[in-house]
């Protein structure tokens, strides 16, 4: 079955019908035009446009529900990614509410500064941001394993997770490329990491989730890791 967002993709044009009461119509509307849960819906504030968020995008429709619109809304006033800040709004966490107890810890200086990951022990993406994060200092790191590439990733989140030395094992492999020594045959959370990533919808390596709550996607250079990270700080 297609995802909610697929089926927008291959129906990019609907058929035109009366103009909707409000926000609940118009998310009825997309439901069972589209086939899908609709999170929310509603005024984008530019050309009528309605914001809908499903399944982790946000795509606009008019208050007929007669086209979909696919991509990023700027506004021409500032430049600003509209849809870019309204996704990391919408699919911002609670970061108190992560089990950090299950994901691998690192610690460089005081270590004030606190971060979460979600990485695949195989994906290239990964290890060249672990690399990059070497430049950065006074943060803690928690990484969960989330293997989602391959069989092997699993194996070697495993790995990893049952070594002795669970920081030691994680950049070692990711930044000089030890193979992990654990046996993968200790107690570890893997389902559950699997579980809550699916839950938080992380569908790509590495995501990164600020204390804020903010999430970021992709390999994002260390400075600008270190600059929302001052950020997030003078804000407190």
């Amino acid at each position: 079955m297609k995802t909610l967002f697929r089926a927008l993709i291959a129906a990019a044009v609907l058929v035109a019908g009366p103009a909707l009461a409000d926000e609940a119509a118009i998310k009825k509307a997309v439901e069972e035009k589209l086939g899908g849960k609709v999170d929310s819906v509603s005024k984008s504030g530019f050309l009528g446009l309605y914001e809908v968020y499903a399944e982790g995008n946000i795509f606009y429709t008019d208050e007929k529900v007669s086209a979909i619109v696919a991509g990023n809304l700027i506004d021409t006033r500032n430049m600003q990614n509209v849809t870019q800040e309204r996704l990391q709004k919408l699919s911002a966490i609670k970061f108190s509410e992560l089990p950090l107890d299950l994901a691998v810890k690192t610690v460089r200086g005081k270590g004030s500064r606190v971060f979460a990951t979600f990485e695949d022990p195989n994906c290239g993406y990964c290890k060249r941001f672990a690399r990059d994060l070497q430049n950065i200092d006074d943060v803690t790191i928690y990484t969960f394993l989330y293997p989602i590439l391959s069989a092997d990733s699993e194996q070697k989140a495993k790995q990893i997770w049952c070594a002795s030395d669970r920081t030691k094992a994680w950049l070692g492999w990711m930044i000089d490329g030890n193979t992990p020594t654990g046996d993968g045959k200790c107690n570890h959370p893997t389902d559950k990491i699997k579980a809550l990533g699916e839950k938080l919808r992380v569908n790509g390596t590495p995501t990164v989730f600020f204390s804020n709550g903010e999430r970021v996607g992709g390999a994002i250079p260390a400075a600008q890791v270190d600059k929302r990270l001052k950020q997030i700080a003078e804000a407190k």
